[in-house]
């Protein structure tokens, strides 16, 4: 099935809006003060609505329904965790960045321990956003090439440049605004297939909770005690690590935190953004429930190919194309556009921010002007967008771009979550034992990394990990709180003083 005339005009109009948007605030983010942080003049459910459109992203709009078709509601496990990442972020984090007033995230840790574990995490969180960049155009194309009859390679090169440009000319605050638009757009979009998925059922709805019953299809996972399998606890002690990582110290949240006009503002901004996804992303795991009940009541509208396990993440898309009317298909299709650049155009920025604040000014600049600052900034934009581009080609016939993705989550997070909490809460720690912890954790994280590959696991032998890859951070995290803790304690860290930067941001 091709697009209709009026889908293409659908899905034109919003691409070719969403960068002229960006130029509405073109004169806002001629200044680095204001490209990274909207010169902190935003209302709290804006940002809210921004970090709540960067969670959807195409990851869930795609990837989660591609999940639930194929298997069952345990990844929802995840999303049940992010209220107490949002409470703990809300209670210390957000507090600590906005009494700091400082743009980057990851000053802090220079704050505590020095210029390496700054550069550390910030290392960490680069590689986390350019491998999520590629991850979200990816699926973002998957609908729209089999739409449009053109290579999914073409799709990600158009799309990835479009982000960049609106990112680059619009900075953070059309990042923001243009995120609180997307959100409400995907939001209607998966009411909308939602509701055509279930009455299109033979018969009725309630068949969709029948057949979904019958294959255990909404089950939360196995409550045993293993960790080696993806269990209930094991998702949920990882979605808690995770999402206190992304509340806690992901650069694009804290960009938010500082953006608000307020402390009170900000608080909002991280309740609205955390607990706005909980219920949206089961729609989501609903609509591939609803899929796969669909499909087995009507095996004849899906060519077989389509069912096989390593197809899931085409699911969706197939159905997009071929299931909706006309006029649906384009807004679903805008909805997808609307998911992956939110996602994309947060990661650009906010990557680009790292660079420039924890590398450029902070080694190379510390005196820049604005227009050496923004030619830094300009620059450093369009690189990672050709990153992005580049690695979502690279996603090309992956098996599930969701599982790839929170692999690579957990291996290149690093456990820099594990060397703030050892900031905040260890306040004797000092540099020697956040090196020490963060040595041990690094080589925890190798371990597992090489362990969860089939090379890997059988060169080591005995000596590989037996515990499930989502672990990978967990452990990561907690060798680096732990063993920094326990040195403390041996080599007597009493100063609460934290090292000073060598110079100021």
């Amino acid at each position: 099935m091709q697009a209709s005339g009026i889908d293409i005009t659908i899905i034109a109009l919003y691409l070719i809006g969403t960068v002229l948007f960006g130029f509405l605030f073109i004169k806002k983010s001629n200044s680095a003060e204001g490209f990274t942080a909207a010169n902190r003049s935003l209302p709290g459910w804006a940002c809210g609505m921004s970090i709540f459109a960067t969670y959807v992203s195409s990851i869930s709009f795609l990837a989660i329904p591609g999940n639930a078709f194929g298997g069952n509601w345990n990844p929802y496990v995840f999303s049940l965790t992010l209220p107490i990442a949002t409470y703990l972020a809300v209670k210390f984090f957000v507090p600590l960045y906005r009494d700091r007033q400082e743009v980057s995230a990851y000053s802090y840790l220079e704050f505590r321990f020095g210029p390496w574990a700054r550069i550390y995490a910030s290392i960490c969180y680069l590689l986390t956003q350019i491998a999520r960049m590629g991850t979200v155009m990816y699926l973002m194309a998957l609908p729209v090439s089999e739409l449009l009859g053109v290579s999914i390679i073409a799709v990600i090169v158009v799309t990835g440049f479009a982000v960049t440009i609106y990112t680059l000319v619009g900075g953070i605050e059309a990042v923001i605004w243009n995120d609180t638009i997307q959100g409400i757009l995907l939001t209607i979009g998966a009411f909308v297939c939602l509701g055509i998925l279930m009455f299109g059922m033979p018969e009725g709805p309630g068949q969709v909770f029948e057949i979904g019953a019958e294959n255990d299809k909404f089950s939360l996972g196995g409550f045993g005690p293993s960790l080696t399998q993806q269990t209930f606890w094991v998702v949920l002690i990882y979605g808690i690590f995770i999402n206190l990582q992304n509340f806690g110290i992901d650069q694009s949240f804290v960009q938010r935190f500082i953006s608000a006009k307020s402390d009170k503002d900000a608080s909002i901004s991280t309740w609205l953004g955390g607990l706005l996804y909980v219920p949206i992303s089961a729609i989501f795991f609903l609509i591939g429930t609803a899929l796969f009940a669909y499909y087995t009541a009507q095996p004849d509208l899906i060519p077989a190919e389509y069912l096989e396990p390593g197809n899931k993440d085409k699911i969706f898309p197939f159905f997009i194309v071929n299931g909706l009317p006309t006029g649906a298909t384009g807004l679903l299709i805008a909805a997808i556009f609307a998911a992956a650049m939110s996602t994309v155009s947060t990661s650009v920025n906010s990557a680009a921010t790292v660079v420039y604040s924890d590398f450029y000014k902070r080694m190379l600049n510390s005196e820049a002007t604005d227009k050496q600052s923004m030619k830094v900034l300009y620059g450093t934009t369009l690189v990672l967008g050709v990153l992005g581009i580049i690695i979502a080609i690279a996603m090309i016939n992956v098996k599930s771009a969701l599982d790839i993705w929170w692999k690579l989550a957990g291996i290149f997070s690093g456990g820099m979550l594990g060397l703030f909490l050892l900031g905040v809460f260890s306040r004797a720690s000092r540099n020697i034992e956040a090196i020490i912890g963060v040595i041990c954790g690094v080589l925890v994280i190798t371990w597992m990394s090489i362990s969860a590959t089939e090379t890997g696991a059988n060169l080591l032998g005995g000596f590989a990990s037996p515990l499930h890859n989502y672990m990978t951070i967990v452990l990561g995290t907690s060798t680096i709180v732990i063993v920094g803790f326990l040195f403390t304690l041996i080599l007597g860290g009493k100063s609460d003083e934290p090292n000073q930067p060598q110079q100021a941001e």
